[in-house]
């Protein structure tokens, strides 16, 4: 039986280094390929390239051979301080749709037809999402389009882009729109930190009776996605041969972002209190709407986000200890 082969881009970061790990697992021969190697573990890939893929080049010796597999996760992105300040925004769109133009390209030209993008639910349109209880991200509410921020902009024209290389080259593409990954082996500090890292590390280095921060009122909400059920979501659905997505990959367990910031507390056996302070937000209320997902994977993500949240709140205690 012939080894499948499959090319991780973005192989350094927390969901495709996840993601090598499972592929090899699987029993597939795995080439990496980053900026950096993965900042928390050692690579699990069989082959691992350092290399800039907004460079044409780097992409061509990434996708050097017909690969069975291309899972495009590689972009310039992170958490709401990173995302939702504006500062980035030139970066952003600049550094990912180049990344995903140069790897579409290339992958065509190689024959490596067969190629998952990972979108965002920040994609989905901000007027949608004004009410913290009653969010709409059904798949088809997509347009018309009107995203939160410029993150969203680049991740809306990359679907199509994909599309457009499916219906136009013959390519065989899956997308999934991801909802707020988290887990054990994410950047937990720096600034590109997502809200269950940032509070696990704020908790983490504080003690009884101390103050922390939050952004906002803390009354918008969220659902967030343990790093397990993602990656079956990514493989259930490139398993599929005639559903192409745009699909959630997400939760349905919506919390406000006080209660996750309580929920650190109680994982940790502290009593803290909450300062509001104003900072970058994105919309008042996001939640995955599972129900494409249950209807062509016959699957939902179902994990628990308190059981998700201890794990990475274990495994941040033990990095704050080492700082």
């Amino acid at each position: 039986m012939k080894l499948k082969k499959a090319l991780v881009c973005g192989a350094g970061g927390f969901i495709g280094s996840h993601l090598v790990k499972r592929l090899k697992k699987e029993g597939y021969w795995v080439r990496g390929v980053d900026l950096k190697y993965p900042e928390y573990d050692e690579t699990a890939a069989d082959d691992f390239i350092i290399g800039d893929l907004r460079c044409y080049s780097v992409c061509q010796r990434s996708i050097d051979q017909a690969f069975d597999e291309v899972y495009q996760l590689a972009a310039d992105m992170g958490g709401a301080g990173f995302v939702f300040t504006g500062e980035n925004d030139a970066d952003i769109m600049h550094n990912s749709g180049l990344i995903n133009m140069n790897i579409l390209d290339v992958a065509w030209k190689r024959k490596s037809r067969k190629v998952f993008y990972s979108s965002s639910a920040c994609m989905y349109p901000e007027h949608n999402q004004m009410e913290p209880d009653n969010p709409m991200t059904a798949e088809d509410s997509a347009y018309p389009a009107n995203p939160d921020s410029e993150y969203g902009w680049e991740k809306l024209f990359s679907e199509r882009l994909y599309l457009a290389y499916q219906r136009n080259k013959g390519m065989n593409i899956r997308i999934a729109r991801f909802h707020n990954i988290f887990g054990p082996l994410g950047t937990w500090d720096g600034g590109k930190e997502k809200a269950p890292a940032a509070f696990c590390r704020k908790v983490a280095l504080a003690n009884d009776g101390d103050v922390i921060e939050m952004w906002g009122d803390g009354k918008q909400t969220r659902s967030f996605l343990y790093i397990d059920e993602c990656l079956e979501g990514i493989r259930r659905l490139m398993m599929q041969d005639d559903f192409i997505g745009p699909v959630n990959i997400g939760s349905e367990e919506m919390v406000s972002i006080n209660e996750l910031a309580r929920m650190a507390m109680e994982i940790a056996g502290k009593k803290l209190s909450i300062h509001h302070i104003p900072g970058p937000l994105g919309v008042r209320g996001r939640n995955s709407d599972n129900r494409l997902i249950k209807e062509k994977l016959n699957w939902e993500p179902n994990y628990p986000l308190h059981k998700g949240m201890e794990f990475t709140y274990r495994w941040i205690e033990e990095q704050v200890k080492h700082m």
